[in-house]
This record gives structure tokens, C-alpha cells and sequence, in this order.
């Protein structure tokens, strides 16, 4: 399997899930922590535009997605930004009501799409809830 960074920058790995999107990689390592930061700083040697900075930890987010290993099980909730502000469209804004349909069935669809247990995705709906209360 290969990652693929910018400007077609290749690195070939075996036995690992991968995914990318625009300049973001993720992947799980079989291999010992050591080998995969070896191989991370030799790939920043190789070229002098190309700079790798990674982050390797049991829970860390990836988009809009906080990753987490328990004991082997790859675990997934919704990722909100620390400086993000809990605030959508007030609802007694001058939009079309097509916008606010919208972000509720967005947040809700992410909600379902990103939490892979039933604690995660309550835990989301509660925090929609809030946000939405808070906006009026």
C-alpha cells in the first residue's frame, strides 16, 4: 500500500488501514513505535519542500473525527475543535427555512456517521441539543 503526500511523494508500507484526504494522512502501524519514527524522519530527509510532522498516541483526531484505540479497538466520535464556539445560524435570522432543515439534518447525519458506539452518539446528541438551545 502506498501513502501519497504532497507533490506525489511516495512511502510503501505494509499491513496498515490508511486514509487521506488532501494532505492529511492516517494510519495505524503493526510495527513498533521506533521503526515508524525512523521511517517518518528519514522520509523528511528526502526531500527538502516536504515536511512530515505526525503524531503518534492512542486517541487523536483526524478531520472532523476523534480517533481512539481501546485495547485494540479502533473507536470513533465526532471531533470539535477547542476554539470552535457552539453557535449555527440563529434561528430568527433572515434565512430561507430550506438552511436551518439543513443544519440540523448535517450535524445529526454526522453525529450518526462518526460515533461508533451508542455512548458516543448520545453523548453528541446531547452536546447538539445544548448548541441548539443555546442558539434559540
Amino acid at each position: 500500500m502506498y501513502i501519497c503526500c504532497e507533490n506525489n511523494f511516495f512511502i510503501y508500507l505494509f499491513q496498515l488501514i490508511l486514509r487521506r484526504y488532501i494532505d492529511d494522512i492516517f494510519l495505524t502501524w503493526n510495527r513498533s513505535q521506533h521503526e515508524l519514527e525512523k521511517l517518518l524522519n528519514e522520509a523528511n530527509q528526502w526531500h527538502p519542500n516536504i515536511k512530515l510532522e505526525y503524531t503518534i498516541s492512542q486517541s487523536l483526531p483526524f478531520l472532523d473525527v476523534l480517533l481512539t484505540n481501546t485495547n485494540g479497538i479502533l473507536l470513533t466520535s465526532v471531533y470539535h475543535k477547542p476554539s470552535a464556539e457552539p453557535y449555527v445560524v440563529p434561528f430568527i435570522s433572515d434565512h430561507h427555512p430550506h438552511v436551518f432543515r439543513n443544519i440540523i439534518k448535517t450535524i445529526l447525519t454526522r453525529a450518526v456517521r462518526y460515533s461508533s458506539t451508542i455512548e458516543s452518539f448520545e453523548q453528541e446528541r446531547r452536546f447538539i441539543k445544548l448548541m441548539l438551545l443555546y442558539n434559540g
